[in-house]
C-alpha cells in the first residue's frame, strides 16, 4: 500500500533527525611567522570585526557551518600557535591521534621579512613532521590502517601519476602555505620577489602543499583565503586556478605546480662552483640564504610578555610581580658591586 503524505513526512523528519547526529568536526591549525597575520586571518574567516591582539602561546576558537534546514552544522576547530617558531613544542597538543583524518595545517609565512623565513619554515614544519609521526604511531594502537589511509589521501590530493612523486617528500595530513603582507612584498625589487616566489613554490610543491599569498588590505585576497580556509573546515568548493607569476600574488593548489615549471634554484654566479648540496632541499636553501641571510628568531627574548599586556593585568599579583623585579634588579647591582670588591649597606633581603 502507498505511504500518505503524513507518512513520508514522519519518515523525513526522523531521516533528518539522524543526520542531526551526524554533523562532522574538523581542525585547522594555524601557525608561522610572528606577528605575520595570523589572528587576522582567523577573525576575517570568522567575520568578526574586530582588531587583532597579540596571541599567547596556543589559542582555540571555532566556527560553524549549516548543512541545510533543520540539518545541522558541522564545526570546524581552530587551533592558533603564537610566539613564532619558539613555542611550536605546542603542537603536541592539537596534532591528536583520534583527529588525524580530519586536520589540516596552515603555515603563514611573512613575505615582508624574508631573512626570517627560511628558519621560521624549516623549524615549524620539522616539529609538525616529528609530531604528526608521533600520533601516527599512537593512532595505530585502534586503527592500526591509519598511516595507509593517510597516505592514500596525501595521493589522491596530489596526484598518483605526478611525474614529481619519487622527489617529493608530503606531508601526511593536508598542509598549506601562505605568504602574507602581499601589499609590502608586491613592492620588493622584481628579482627578489622572483627569488622569493620559486623559492615558496618549491618549498611548497616538495611538501605536497597548497600556496597562496595574502593581505588584510586587498579583499580580493581575502575572500581567496576565506575560501580556503572553508575548503579545509567544512569541504566547500576552492577555486582551481593557478597563478605562478611573481608579479602578481600566487596561488597554487596541491599537486598543480611541477619541478620543471618551478626552474632551477637562484643560485649567485659566485656560489655555482661551492655546491655541496646532497639533496635538492639542501641546494634550494643554499641558494635561497645566499640571497637573504637568515636571523635566528627562535628565541624567547623575540616573543611578547604576557605579563605586560592589559588584556591580563591583576593587580594583586602585578604588585608582587614588581616587587620581587626590584629585589632582583637591588640583588644584581650588589653582586656587581661584590665583584668589583666594592660594597654598601643599601641591600635588604625580602
Amino acid at each position: 500500500m502507498d505511504k500518505s503524505l503524513w507518512d513520508l513526512a514522519i519518515e523525513q523528519n526522523e531521516i533528518k533527525k539522524d543526520e542531526n547526529f551526524s554533523s562532522e568536526e574538523s581542525t585547522v591549525i594555524v601557525m608561522g611567522s610572528k606577528s605575520s597575520g595570523k589572528t587576522s586571518i582567523i577573525l576575517r574567516f570568522l567575520d568578526r570585526d574586530e582588531p587583532p591582539k597579540p596571541t599567547v602561546a596556543l589559542e582555540y576558537t571555532f566556527g560553524r557551518r549549516s548543512k541545510g534546514h533543520n540539518i545541522g552544522k558541522d564545526v570546524g576547530h581552530i587551533w592558533e600557535l603564537g610566539g613564532g617558531t619558539w613555542l611550536s613544542k605546542l603542537l603536541d597538543i592539537p596534532i591528536t591521534p583520534d583527529a588525524l583524518l580530519q586536520t589540516t595545517l596552515i603555515l603563514v609565512l611573512d613575505l615582508a621579512t624574508p631573512t626570517e623565513l627560511w628558519n621560521t619554515m624549516e623549524t615549524l614544519l620539522q616539529v609538525a613532521r616529528s609530531r604528526l609521526n608521533e600520533a601516527i604511531k599512537e593512532a595505530k594502537a585502534t586503527d592500526p590502517q591509519i598511516e595507509n589511509k593517510l597516505r592514500k589521501q596525501t595521493w589522491e590530493r596530489i596526484g598518483e601519476e605526478h611525474p614529481d612523486k619519487n622527489l617529493m617528500n608530503p606531508f601526511l595530513i593536508p598542509l598549506a602555505i601562505v605568504g602574507s603582507k602581499y601589499d609590502i612584498f608586491q613592492d620588493f625589487d622584481s628579482d627578489k620577489r622572483k627569488t622569493i616566489c620559486k623559492t615558496l613554490r618549491f618549498l611548497a610543491h616538495i611538501h605536497g602543499a597548497s600556496l597562496q599569498f595574502f593581505s588584510t588590505k586587498q579583499e580580493q585576497l581575502v575572500s581567496r583565503m576565506k575560501g580556503v580556509l572553508s575548503f579545509y573546515l567544512f569541504d566547500t568548493t576552492v577555486s582551481k586556478t593557478i597563478q605562478v607569476d611573481h608579479n602578481k600574488p600566487i596561488f597554487v593548489s596541491a599537486g598543480q605546480d611541477a619541478l620543471q615549471q618551478i626552474g632551477t634554484p637562484p643560485l649567485n654566479d659566485g656560489d655555482v662552483g661551492k655546491v655541496q648540496a646532497r639533496n635538492p632541499m639542501e641546494l634550494w636553501k643554499m641558494a635561497y640564504t645566499s640571497h637573504f641571510p637568515q636571523t635566528y628568531v627562535n628565541n624567547p627574548s623575540t616573543v611578547d610578555d604576557p605579563a605586560k599586556d592589559p588584556q591580563f593585568a591583576e593587580p594583586a599579583i602585578d604588585t608582587l610581580r614588581s616587587q620581587k623585579q626590584e629585589e632582583l634588579e637591588r640583588y644584581r647591582k650588589l653582586a656587581e658591586r661584590r665583584s668589583k670588591g666594592t660594597y654598601d649597606n643599601d641591600y635588604v633581603a625580602a
